[in-house]
């Protein structure tokens, strides 16, 4: 599609590119092959050659790629292709064709996260121009959206590399202001199994729905004790760790005492809280319903299933790396605060790679039905890119 006439050279690139990306389907039930291997064309065709790592099961795969030396140090710029689904969601525009209106740009994962990733390609000639003093690597990871499971392979790749970026990049949507924390999450499923019989006889049933109950009461309870008494970090919104139930399902049907309840929740940790202690006493609760639940019945039960889990991001804003990528993204937010989380604290706790957050758009956009990103945004990143590049020339 055709940019808005006030359009600088390097961003018409970036959206011409951005249009080709949001064509892909990576929702992330699907492969994103189709997507990495025009990466991989496009990179060839500017001389940069890049690695993939595959998923071991599925036709999935990391991209990374090093222009200039090949040596320690540099900036890696990150950034997810997976997007999540439009399945239910009311769209009034094609949501894999990019659309331009009054200023924005429309389609899905135009904010979430496809613009960064085409800003960045848009600049690879610029960063082929001229050699490079230092290098800049470009991690593309898959299945973000389902917890940061694509780039653990990659960051197993990494670990056994000789040289290591300095800096990381995580161009998640943050309207190009640069952060340096977010929560950690953890997400559980629990599955409660009770014993069934006709309602008339419930006394002699063990109900999984009942059982699942308490078990959202003690989440609910641990929910408002964090957001009463904390700890509190102010670096974070909210400045706590929040417990979150967010499905339940159970039952057959109204006159049998159902012997299966699952439910499904989520902690986001501020980072002077330790996730595990949390769980520890959360199986400790279960624990004491096991034995209850089975001094009545022995084979009932309550199983637990970690779905996902990432650390968090705490990038102390006192190091060199930090107001370097403030100048160059010309951010002077020290407060702004995210309330979602990255593959930063995979990059920076596994890696020990100094990592920030600045990307296009806003997440206030993400995830949803029409989801746009302002053209100035792009412009934006393409000024941040271009810098950045100078920066790392010889």
């Amino acid at each position: 599609m055709s940019a808005s006439p006030a359009t600088t050279t390097a961003t018409a690139s970036a959206i011409a590119l951005l249009d080709k990306l949001i064509a892909f389907d990576t929702t992330s039930c699907n492969s994103n092959m189709p997507l990495m291997q025009f990466i991989q064309d496009y990179l060839g065709e500017h001389g940069v050659s890049s690695d993939l790592v595959h998923d071991p099961e599925l036709p999935k795969a990391n991209l990374f790629a090093t222009i200039g030396p090949d040596i320690d140090g540099g900036v890696m710029l990150s950034g997810h292709t997976d997007t999540v689904p439009v399945t239910g969601q009311n769209w009034t525009k094609d949501p894999f064709q990019l659309s331009l209106e009054d200023g924005r740009y429309y389609g899905r994962g135009t904010t979430d996260m496809k613009g960064f990733l085409a800003c960045v390609l848009a600049a690879v000639p610029e960063m082929v121009k001229q050699p490079l003093s230092q290098p800049i690597h470009l991690a593309f990871s898959y299945d973000e959206e389902i917890g940061c499971v694509g780039v653990r392979h990659l960051i197993e790749r990494m670990q056994s590399h000789p040289h290591r970026p300095a800096a990381c990049v995580i161009g998640e949507p943050t309207s190009m202001e640069v952060v340096t924390a977010h929560k950690g999450k953890v997400a559980l499923e629990v599955t409660v199994r009770g014993k069934e019989c006709h309602s008339g006889m419930a006394p002699a049933g063990v109900n999984a729905v009942n059982y699942a109950a308490r078990i959202i009461h003690y989440l609910e309870n641990l929910a408002l004790d964090k957001e009463q008494n904390g700890p509190f970090q102010d670096t974070f919104s909210p400045p706590f760790t929040t417990v979150h139930t967010g499905t339940v399902n159970g039952g057959t049907a109204l006159n049998i005492v159902p012997n299966l309840c699952q439910l499904r929740f989520e902690i986001r940790n501020i980072a002077k809280e330790d996730p595990q202690q949390l769980l520890q006493d959360f199986e400790a609760f279960l624990q004491g319903l096991r034995e209850e639940m089975q001094a009545k019945h022995a084979d009932c039960g309550i199983e637990t299933r970690v779905l996902s889990e990432y650390p968090g991001l705490q990038t102390p804003e006192n190091t060199d790396i930090v107001a370097l990528m403030r100048r160059l993204a010309d951010s002077h937010d020290t407060d702004i605060k995210i309330n979602f989380g990255t593959e930063g604290g995979l990059f920076s706790n596994m890696l020990n790679i100094t990592t920030v957050v600045c990307g296009p758009g806003s997440m206030e956009q993400g995830h949803k039905p029409d989801e746009f990103i302002h053209g100035q945004q792009l412009e934006q990143c393409m000024g941040f890119l271009q810098r950045l590049v100078g920066e790392l020339r010889s």
